[in-house]
């Protein structure tokens, strides 16, 4: 990536960002973190109570990259062929015809993902993973740009399926929109006759466009120093006491993946050891797996990525 290049994705990226904070108010940081998981190919997972806007994040990211959104509300009753898309035998030609399913969508949001069975769970783990699903025999793309927004309620347990370290690791980002300040809430409330505030959002950029900008970030330059800096703050939470089960070798290359566009979205053409600090926590802490021990004693992930970051030194010269 030119300075020229990175100079236009940093101004394209915020256009995007201040365009979406029309309709979720208050969080610009969480705007921020999607479009990072979006122009770095990846899924975001939101644990949220509900009536926090996880919907509205969904449909604003939807009609600001003029791509198409689906909603799907997982239940215990929900197979994977309606997740998926199933085949239908054809009498007229003779023939099994495909089905497309809800997944088929440039934004598709999973809603309380953690409440469908297992099984169902699972027909995500091939999309997520190489966009695309596979039905007797045959592989169907989705195109790009695609991105999952998962939620799943941290309150409410009864009814519902933990989502396994696998389908976690998954996941790009998990992160939260929490609820807004007393002054967003009273500039949402001033609107309240507006139901949708995302259907007054304006495309400000086309899915080709957004494709051509995750390939623009694929280019940034990632020093070995701080390709270094992450691999030892993986191997720290491997080895720390408190965890059974620390950060995969896919958890760094998402670690490295989004750093490259939060570098570029700052009109940088390299990324410095800060860009890995700003995202270590969204990107690693739900992939920690804690010890039985640790969390009874209420010992929390981002408490041992923080511990992790405050004993990890990073490249004290500046790369580029």
């Amino acid at each position: 990536m030119t300075p020229e290049q990175a100079g236009w994705f940093r101004e394209t990226f915020e256009t995007l960002v201040d365009n979406v904070s029309q309709a979720v108010l208050g969080k610009p940081n969480a705007v921020r973190l999607a479009f990072t998981a979006l122009f770095a190919e990846g899924h975001v997972l939101l644990e949220d109570a509900p009536g926090t806007g996880k919907t509205m994040l969904a449909r604003s990211l939807a009609a600001t990259v003029q791509g198409t959104h689906n909603r799907i509300q997982f239940t215990p009753d929900l197979l994977p062929s309606d997740v998926t898309g199933v085949s239908v035998y054809d009498q007229s030609t003779g023939r099994f015809a495909f089905h497309r399913g809800p997944i088929f969508a440039s934004i598709v949001l999973a809603d309380e993902i953690n409440r469908a069975s297992p099984k169902t769970q699972s027909a995500l783990l091939e999309v997520m993973e190489e966009s695309r699903i596979t039905v007797d025999g045959e592989a169907h793309g989705v195109g790009r740009p695609f991105m999952v927004i998962a939620t799943q309620n941290p309150i409410e347990q009864a009814g519902t399926y933990r989502l396994p370290e696998a389908q976690l690791d998954r996941f790009l980002i998990k992160t939260s929109l929490g609820y807004p300040d007393h002054a967003a809430t009273v500039q949402i409330l001033a609107g309240s006759a507006t139901r949708d505030r995302s259907a007054g959002l304006s495309p400000r950029i086309t899915t080709d466009a957004v494709a051509d900008m995750a390939d623009m970030a694929a280019d940034v330059h990632v020093d070995d120093a701080v390709l270094d800096y992450v691999s030892r703050i993986a191997e720290a939470t491997r080895t720390d006491t408190r965890t059974r089960l620390g950060v995969s070798v896919r958890g760094c290359l998402a670690l490295v993946r989004c750093a490259k566009v939060w570098a570029a979205s700052q009109g940088r053409s390299f990324v410095v050891p800060d860009d890995v600090k700003d995202l270590v926590e969204p990107v690693l802490a739900h992939r920690l797996v804690l010890d039985v021990e640790s969390e009874f004693a209420g010992v929390t992930a981002p408490e041992i990525i923080q511990d992790v970051l405050a004993t990890t030194a990073p490249p004290v010269e500046r790369v580029a």
